[in-house]
């Protein structure tokens, strides 16, 4: 290992001694610690490599982990006997989050480590500055914008791409909260996205000075706006709630896909 990754692994297990519950901060610290370096994955079959490996597993909380150790000294101390394999923090994100792992990093430790669950994996893959920290309070929006609902539901109905609009107020553990709207979509083709994307900017104007507004695909299956949305919001714009029986032939929107609510 590189001298520059050694320095990173004790950064990553001085984060770690920081975390305690509340303390936002400090894990967000640590998931970035994480981004950059490795972790030593415990292989419970098979050795690095193989086609056989198998990482270990263990739940909490009705969610899985794989247990990891932060660095070659962790692993001596731990007593792990099996094989194990080197991995860096993005690429182990990025293997796991799509089904829905996550890792325990030390687990051995007294306290017991501490758990990055799937989530967190993701915006690890994908970048942490680009969805908001966790755990997030997801709420109706009190906040009344009749203009901007009103732009948006008349620009949402000349964009054919969108099928329908939900929107959730979003309290991120770090940082201001926010406006999402939640975007149904017929197609996420280049022209579609790109239209919906005018639809926004159009329809942004009518949004009061320093109110922040994002928006979250409604066909992400991973998002945890979506899957709050998915659940407890009703579309406040739906075409096919207003519309017509379906043309037997002729020009028309694809039928709509089924959604479990």
């Amino acid at each position: 290992m590189s001298a520059s990754g050694t320095a990173a692994a004790g950064q990553v297990e001085q984060m770690l001694r920081q975390v305690t519950p509340g303390r936002y901060d400090a894990y967000e610290a640590l998931l970035q610690a994480l981004a950059d370096d490795s972790v030593w994955m415990l292989l419970w079959h098979g050795r690095a490599g193989s086609p056989d490996a198998q990482y270990g597993n263990m739940e909490v909380d009705g969610l899985g982990y794989a247990p990891c150790v932060t660095s070659a000294k962790e692993l001596s101390v731990s007593g792990w006997t099996r094989a194990h394999e080197v991995v860096t923090g993005r690429d182990i994100a990025r293997a796991l989050y799509p089904d829905r792992w996550g890792i325990w990093l030390n687990p051995h430790a007294p306290g017991g480590g501490v758990g990055i669950p799937w989530l967190d994996l993701r915006r690890i893959a994908t970048g942490l500055d680009r969805m908001p920290a966790g755990p997030l309070r997801l709420s109706e929006p009190a906040i009344a914008l009749p203009q901007f609902y009103a732009l948006l539901t008349q620009n949402a109905h000349r964009t054919p791409a969108v099928r329908s609009l939900r929107r959730a107020w979003v309290q991120p553990a770090l940082g201001v909260p926010y406006l999402t709207i939640g975007l149904d979509l017929y197609d996420t083709s280049a022209v579609s996205v790109d239209s919906v994307r005018a639809m926004m900017r159009q329809s942004i104007t009518a949004v009061p000075d320093g109110l922040p507004v994002s928006t979250v695909a409604m066909s992400d299956e991973y998002d945890p706006v979506t899957m709050w949305l998915r659940a407890n919001a009703r579309p406040f714009y739906d075409r096919e709630a207003h519309a017509g029986p379906a043309p037997t032939s002729g020009y028309g929107y694809p039928p709509p896909a089924s959604h479990a609510y």
